[in-house]
């Protein structure tokens, strides 16, 4: 006979963890984006890998791919709602699953982390060039929004299978 997990109860505490992971991933944006600043602002470009990968000094007006470059307000709203509606939705269901509260803190913390730098900055510091493909060049906080989605869209289709 199958043992059934026992359920967590939700609670605001739950979250606890959570929060410290996406804290951690906004600090390691941000000293990741400083790095950038610092170093590579006054060269622009070191070559990791030649012709595969470099980190590439870039100032991003604009949303992801270079997007509606100089809408800083349009971002700041947009963000600080949608911010607010993921953490409304996650409260008012009550979500225990761990996978989706990973998901979600990584794509909240990225979210935070280029809204830190919208606040700050007035744009986007991105780094991370991959050159063997045409891609534009992106950061950390990038990597975790889209990672986060990824573990979200596959957590939402096995799913759907079963």
């Amino acid at each position: 006979m199958k043992k059934r997990k026992k359920e967590k109860k939700f609670s605001v505490g739950l979250l606890f963890p959570y929060l410290v992971f996406a804290v951690l991933l906004i600090v390691i944006d941000q000293m990741t984006k400083y790095w950038a600043q610092m170093k590579l602002q006054p060269i622009g470009c070191i070559d990791v890998i030649d012709g595969v990968f470099s980190f590439t000094y870039v100032r991003n007006t604009g949303a992801a791919f270079g997007i509606l470059q100089g809408q800083k307000w349009l971002f700041l709203i947009l963000t600080v709602l949608v911010l607010a509606a993921a953490l409304w939705y996650l409260i008012r269901n009550k979500i225990t699953n761990p996978v989706l509260l990973i998901s979600g803190s990584a794509v909240w913390a990225g979210a935070v982390g280029n809204l830190i730098d919208r606040i700050r900055l007035s744009y986007v510091i991105d780094f991370l060039e991959v050159r063997f493909i045409s891609f534009p060049v992106f950061n950390v906080a990038d990597c975790c929004v889209v990672v986060g989605m990824i573990v979200l869209g596959f957590y939402i289709l096995r799913g759907k299978s079963k």
